[in-house]
This record gives structure tokens, sequence and C-alpha cells, in this order.
């Protein structure tokens, strides 16, 4: 039986810099986003195992004994090294009711859960009767890395329910982290999840949700730079949709068509990224301010790149038009054509040329959060290191 409510969050991601030259080989440098995807576990009523997910308008719940049987018939190869098979996830969509073909969050975010569920008990022991309650910052859909938070939330939460990992937060603490080698495993748990949700993962947003802070990529290797600064960032949702195959094959016709104009600029991206990782890993030990304009001319630098290549968008220009305006500095994060940017706010940026900012913005139409980079990872909290909006979302059942 499991006797205790837990709460517990992992962050966001955004691409700092190096999106699209990442799929060529080149650095790419993502950061967690303090926007967070919240968990609470509980217990549920005896025999059950019950999820909520109301942002997207999910309540389900299923009996243990069901749920035992459907793992015996599915449990041959469950296992964080092999990829969900084919067979696997039909016979949880039959089971769920979900359509073959779907791809709504929601029909994704059930079969993620189902196949985490009966996978981390077929290896560590049942899944007591619990009670799952998932509410999310972040908007789904915008390349921020949230099926990733709500992977990473999910796999912690279930190795903690089976008592595979420990449970690290005590009396009196108001946050608490897992050690490295269980963190190890809840990543491992919730690239299985990212697979479910997206096929073929790079496994970049989970790293980033379990470890926060900034992880360096390239040619499929993941490392996590060792401290970072976390920084101010102002985030736009520019609210225009975009499909990031059609915007990465865009790029590779375009090399195709002129390398010679084309290679040169993927290597400027990935000294960009690589500049960008040095002065980072530079600013914890000496918080000097001059960093900030290096900072501001690499975000130019690369938004003009990613104009060059093909991926911009007039709604990204006005983005960084509206913020230099106000003396600020832009890119867009992620696939572009649309999406998020991302604009850098220095600690003496004042709150009124901010509160400026984010009104022009909202002008246009578009959505801002002012929040931070470097954020930390998967986290366990106690009820009074929660906010208001957050301890409102988590009481909701």
């Amino acid at each position: 039986m499991w006797e205790r409510s837990l709460v517990l969050s992992a962050p966001g991601k955004v691409i700092l810099h190096g999106e699209h030259a990442v799929v060529h080989g080149k650095v790419a440098l993502a950061v967690a986003l303090n926007l967070r995807t919240f968990l609470r576990l509980r217990p549920c009523a005896e025999g059950k195992v019950c999820v909520r997910l109301p942002g997207v308008g999910v309540v389900r719940s299923w009996d243990t004994s069901s749920l035992q049987a459907l793992r015996s018939g599915v449990a041959a190869d469950f296992d964080e090294s092999k990829s969900p098979s084919v067979e696997q996830l039909h016979t949880l969509k039959e089971f769920a009711g979900i359509a073959a073909g779907a791809s709504a969050p929601e029909s994704l975010a059930i079969l993620a859960f189902l196949y985490m569920c009966l996978a981390i008990s077929a290896k560590y022991g049942d899944v007591p009767n619990v009670d799952i309650l998932v509410w999310s910052e972040l908007p789904t859909g915008a390349g921020l890395g949230s099926s990733a938070a709500y992977a990473v939330c999910l796999a912690a939460a279930l190795l903690t329910a089976c008592r595979a990992i420990s449970c690290p937060l005590k009396e009196g603490e108001s946050t608490a982290r897992w050690t490295e080698e269980e963190l190890t495993l809840i990543n491992s748990w919730a690239f299985q999840g990212e697979r479910v949700i997206h096929g073929n993962p790079s496994g970049v947003d989970n790293a980033v949700g379990t470890w926060g802070g900034a992880l360096r990529y390239q040619s499929g290797k993941i490392t996590p730079l060792k401290r970072v600064p976390m920084l101010r960032i102002l985030l736009t949702n520019t609210k225009v949709p975009r499909s990031t195959k059609v915007l990465v094959a865009g790029v590779k016709e375009k090399i195709l068509k002129f390398p010679a104009i084309m290679n040169p600029v993927l290597d400027s991206i990935d000294a960009i990224s690589q500049e960008c990782q040095s002065v980072l890993e530079a600013m914890p030990a000496n918080p000097s301010p001059e960093y900030y304009p290096v900072l501001e001319e690499l975000f130019d630098i690369n938004q003009h790149h990613l104009n060059v290549i093909g991926v911009g968008h007039p709604s990204l220009d006005r983005l960084c038009r509206v913020t230099a305006s106000h003396g600020l500095h832009s890119k867009l994060t992620g696939a572009g054509g649309g999406g998020c940017g991302i604009t850098l706010l220095r600690p003496d940026t004042s709150p009124l040329v901010m509160e400026a900012a984010k009104r022009d913005l909202c002008a246009c139409g578009f959505e801002c959060w002012e929040t931070n980079i470097g954020a930390p990872g998967v986290t366990l909290h106690s009820s009074s290191s929660l906010n208001a909006e957050v301890l409102h979302a988590l009481s909701e059942s």
C-alpha cells in the first residue's frame, strides 16, 4: 500500500543555440526552462490506479487486477533499454479504447501512462493503488518539452511508488532531489515514455527534464554542462503552428542546393553554440555583467543565421523587432516557422521595460512568460514550497 502524498515536478526545455544545425552533426545547447509540470501522487481506493490530466481533459481509472492481467499478456519484453513494441502498444490501445492511429495529446498521454505503469511494475513489483494528478505550466505542442516533463514526472513517481528508488524528501525540507544513480534510472524510463509518444525521440528533452541545468548535444551524445547560471528570459509563444518535419526537410533541401553557401552557415551556428557554452561555464565563478552583451550578440547573430537557413517567420521577425525597440535581444527557439522565441533579460533589466515589452508582445496576439533557464531537474516538493496557483491546481480532484 502506498501511504503518503507526494508532489514532484520536472522542467520544460528550450534550445538556446544549435536548432536545425544539430540534425547535421553540429552542437546544440538545450537548457531547462523553469515552467514546470507538477505531479501529485497519493493513495487511491483499494484495488484502483487512477490518473487525472485536467489540462487535456483526462480522468481514467483501472482495477489493479485488470492491469495485472494485461501486464501478464504483454510483459514478455518490458525493459528500459528496449523500445516499446508495436504489438505491446496495439494491445494497450485496445485495452484503453484508443483508436489505432490516434495521435491526440490525451490519447498519447494515457498510452504512455499505461506503458510505464505496466513496464515498471513488471520489473520492480506491483504499482500500488495510487491516484496520480498531473498539471503543467507548459503549453503543449509548442516545442517546449511538455511531453518529456510529463514522462519524467511519471517515471519518478512510479519508480518511487514501486520503491525502486528512494523518497529523499525529509521532514522539514522544502525540496529534495534523487541521487545520480536514481536520476539515471528515472531518465531511462522517461525516455521509454517519450518513445511511446514520439516514436524516435533524441533523448535530449527527457535528459533536460531529469538533470536540469544545460546539456550539450551532438550526434547522439548528451553531455550535461557542469555548472551553469540561472538566466532570466522572456519566453514568447507566437501561437503560429508549424511542422518540424517540413522545416527540417526545407533546410536539408537548401543545403543540397547550395552546399558551398549553407555549410559555412551551419559551421557558424556550431561555433555560436560552443562560444555560448564557454560563456555559460565561465559565469558561475565570475558573475560579471560583461558576459551579457556577448550572450545578446550571439542571440542576434544566430537569429540571422536561422533566417538564412529558411526557418524564420514574419511572426518571429515581429517578436525580434518589438523586443529590440525596448533594447532587448531575441531569437527563435526550436523548429522555427512560428512557435516560440526567447528574449534574454539582464539582471538589471527594469520592471518597467519588461512590462512595456510584454504589453507590446501581447498586443501582437502572442503569449508571454517571464521565467528562468538553467532550472533544476526533477524535484520532490513539500507543500510549503509550492505557490498558490500550483497548490490550487493540485487540490482539484
